[in-house]
């Protein structure tokens, strides 16, 4: 007999687990995995962006699915909890830009370590490669789990098994099918935070390349409708990177699928000041060809694209370049056009939108309105936000107030 079981040791399971076991309850999780964290792991490309440290009003903004339902978990344990815990548990933490806060050493595994040697000091334990099939319910009220061949007890249990995006970690939608036995709605789920796919064959050619200090706009039919500052990347067959993947979030709720992606590639400059430094550059460089001008304004890369979208001859030396021609290329740099077609799959994305409908969750509790002692924690509920830290934020929170709240 379990005072509480948890379902999956991922970030808002292993969160769930600390705040469960700080009052002495026995807890147990259970992880299909051969290993804890594995999603952790892999985010923020290794390094692990635990949080970020802005207000709590640019918090609850930058949760675009749902942010409000979280005002009472953040309220109790907030981003600057999530620091301290960890900070209290020896990972020290440096803030990024953006405010993204990430651990010092760089290492995700180590977001991962602190956490589980903190449990196993607190007598936590964590049972591996344990799929559970049946969650079993006696009026109304959670009774036991069935895994591995056995039934085991409990009065309190915490879903939080992940949603549907990156599969290979072991988010397959198994909550959902938990919720829905309990007689819980899942509003349908979508791909959020995943990379748009161009139609332009020419985009080929720029996979792996990474563009800085750049601004992104996203054009539809009715005019923009997103546009950010910061960094993006291009990939086989269209655009990722921070900028990107925030503009699918606002790309994936809209009704057109085909849409332009602009890309100011200086947007510090206006066009008087920009034409002001192309003239400087086509001083320097006006004896070569058109091609080879652009060495001071654009990564290498992107000159043989960008002057092949040009409707100019790139045999042409700089000092033959017409005033309406370097119009045409002030007008590139500063609108540099993709056509987009859609979006990657669910299994390219950072983080699944839909889930778990908040409205049957207590939001003080995150505790079932169906079921007694039922719990819900992390991306398995209807909430996502947008990258640099929030979706963790959203697991740590909703996973501590989980475990506060048992029965």
């Amino acid at each position: 007999m379990y005072d509480c079981i948890i379902i999956g040791a991922g970030a808002a399971g292993l969160f769930s687990a600390l705040s469960a076991s700080e009052t002495g309850k026995r807890v147990l999780i259970l992880e299909k995995n051969n290993i804890p964290g594995k999603k952790i792991r892999i985010t923020g490309k290794g390094r692990c962006n635990i949080t970020n440290s802005c207000s709590f009003d640019e918090l609850i903004e930058n949760i675009p699915g749902n942010g409000k339902f979280l005002y009472s978990s953040l309220s109790r344990f907030s981003n600057y909890d999530i620091i301290d815990t960890f900070n209290r548990l020896g990972l020290e933490t440096v803030v990024e830009r953006g405010n993204r806060v990430f651990p010092a050493s760089n290492k995700s595994i180590d977001v991962v370590n602190v956490l589980v040697k903190e449990l196993e000091r607190r007598n936590v334990e964590i049972r591996y490669n344990s799929c559970v099939c049946k969650i079993v319910y006696e009026n109304e009220y959670v009774k036991s789990v069935y895994v591995n061949d056995q039934f085991i007890e409990t009065k309190n249990l915490i879903i939080a098994t992940g949603g549907l995006s990156y599969p290979g970690t072991g988010s397959t939608g198994d909550g959902y099918r938990f919720a829905i036995e309990a007689g819980h709605t899942i509003v349908p789920t979508k791909p959020s935070l995943v990379p748009l796919v161009s139609s332009d064959q020419w985009i080929k050619e720029l996979q792996g390349l990474s563009l800085k200090n750049i601004r992104l706009s996203l054009i539809n039919k009715d005019g923009c409708f997103y546009s950010d500052f910061g960094e993006m990347l291009f990939t086989h067959n269209g655009i990722s990177g921070p900028l990107v993947l925030t503009g699918s979030r606002h790309y994936i709720s809209q009704q057109y699928k085909e849409i332009i992606a602009s890309i100011d590639l200086k947007p510090a400059l206006d066009e008087e000041k920009l034409d002001t430094r192309l003239l400087r550059d086509f001083e320097k460089y006006s004896r070569k060809q058109l091609k080879n001008a652009f060495n001071d304004l654009l990564p290498a890369k992107m000159i043989p694209v960008f002057v092949n979208r040009l409707d100019i001859d790139d045999n042409k030396t700089v000092n033959q370049i017409t005033s309406y021609e370097r119009k045409q290329i002030l007008t590139l740099l500063k609108d540099f056009r993709i056509n987009i077609i859609s979006h990657g799959k669910m299994a390219e994305a950072v983080v699944t939108s839909g889930g778990v409908c908040t409205k049957e969750i207590n939001p003080k509790t995150m505790e079932s309105k169906i079921k007694k002692g039922l719990f819900f924690a992390g991306e398995v509920i209807d909430v996502d936000g947008y990258t640099g830290g929030f979706n963790l934020t959203v697991a740590f929170s909703t996973g501590y107030l989980a475990g506060k709240s048992l029965n």
